[in-house]
């Protein structure tokens, strides 16, 4: 049931207030991060994309990593997607890495090597949505329209009292609004950073810093001592399990394995031959799979793996097996895999998971 809870009323002083108490904070409390230094779009763009899903310190490393190896966009519209795909590698979501490297095409083909430079212009890009097209748009070009992610939500329900459910579109259409309304006109970039950053670091999802908060004597949150309980989101399914058999077939110093195809949350990743089952399955049954690989091949098992996605678990074990070139070359036809030389595994793009077993096992 909906906890009826009197709304705070927005007026022209709250709404002013609002952004003053907190462009106030940031700018004492904000971190040093390298996009916050530049109004060049292709490098907000960049760490936008970057970050969806990602945690700075995670992110950080990967945004220097691409500026080094593409300084501008036509660098990165240049490369081959193996390349981008590569770079990407541990960061999972690849399709931001795909949409990365079309978009960077895009930019170059269609618009001269220049980004859009207006919010309306930037959503025509592949993979950039409302949130990426407001927040390059305030970063890069000044325009007053309001950045919403998951901080904004929690910042905005917990201080207005908002206590619909987030997941519904009612309510999305809601807090937009009112992050509309509170973005001041002079300083918008400033002010989306700034929420952004007091979500993230002050009015955290565990733990908020109520007792030094600049908006206590009004969020609604802290009077009624519902920082638990808001933002309101209903609960998520239960994930996917998902069970993999991985045999890593090897003839010398070459290796078999196979692109993952299109409509694939791995597509253009390299992996091993897969068995997958439905459910946690013997070994003696796996390889009746398998019926190419015999028992006496195997040279070494490990595993089990575990890898937590958004929507899915996944539980693997790998296989390491060796054969000869006969069998080699008739593994490789039947499955339709490719010849990787061991010197290029690293190179070559592939999901986590497999890079995990690889890493341990210092190929």
């Amino acid at each position: 049931m909906v906890k009826q809870i009197p709304r705070i009323l927005t007026t022209p002083s709250i709404e002013k207030k609002f952004s003053k108490e907190l462009i106030n904070w940031y700018l004492k409390n904000k971190r040093e991060l390298p996009w916050r230094e530049t109004e060049d779009p292709y490098p907000i763009w960049l760490s936008e994309i970057i970050l969806q899903q990602t945690r700075v310190q995670q992110g950080l490393p990967y945004y220097f990593s691409f500026l080094k190896h593409f300084p501008t966009v036509r660098h990165l519209a240049k490369a081959t997607e193996k390349e981008v795909l590569s770079l990407w590698q541990g960061l999972g979501y690849y399709s931001r890495a795909r949409n990365l490297h079309k978009t960077a095409q895009l930019v170059v083909s269609d618009y001269a090597g220049s980004f859009p430079d207006n919010y309306a212009g930037l959503l025509h890009l592949k993979g950039v949505g409302p949130y990426t097209a407001a927040a390059i748009a305030s970063f890069a070009f000044k325009e007053q329209v309001a950045v919403v992610d998951g901080n904004v939500y929690r910042v905005l329900t917990r201080v207005f009292g908002i206590y619909e459910d987030i997941t519904l579109n009612t309510t999305k259409k809601t807090i937009a609004e009112l992050a509309q309304t509170l973005i001041p006109k002079s300083s918008p970039d400033i002010y989306n950073q700034a929420i952004m950053e007091f979500g993230a670091m002050h009015c955290t999802p565990a733990d908020p810093n109520c007792d030094s908060c600049p908006f206590a004597r009004i969020c609604v949150a802290k009077i009624t001592g519902d920082q638990k309980v808001l933002p309101v989101k209903a609960k998520s399914k239960a994930k996917q399990e998902r069970f993999f058999s991985y045999f890593m077939v090897r003839c010398g110093e070459t290796v078999l394995m196979k692109e993952r195809g299109s409509s694939d949350i791995w597509q253009g990743l390299f992996e091993f031959l897969l068995i997958e089952t439905k459910k946690k399955t013997s070994f003696s049954e796996v390889l009746k799979l398998a019926p190419m690989i015999s028992e006496k091949s195997i040279q070494f098992e490990y595993g089990p793996y575990k890898h937590i996605l958004s929507h899915q678990i996944l539980h693997a074990n790998f296989y390491a097996v060796v054969v000869n070139k006969k069998k080699f070359d008739a593994i490789k036809k039947q499955y339709s895999l490719e010849e990787i030389n061991i010197s290029e595994i690293t190179s070559t793009p592939k999901p986590v998971l497999i890079s995990k077993y690889l890493k341990a096992h210092k190929f």
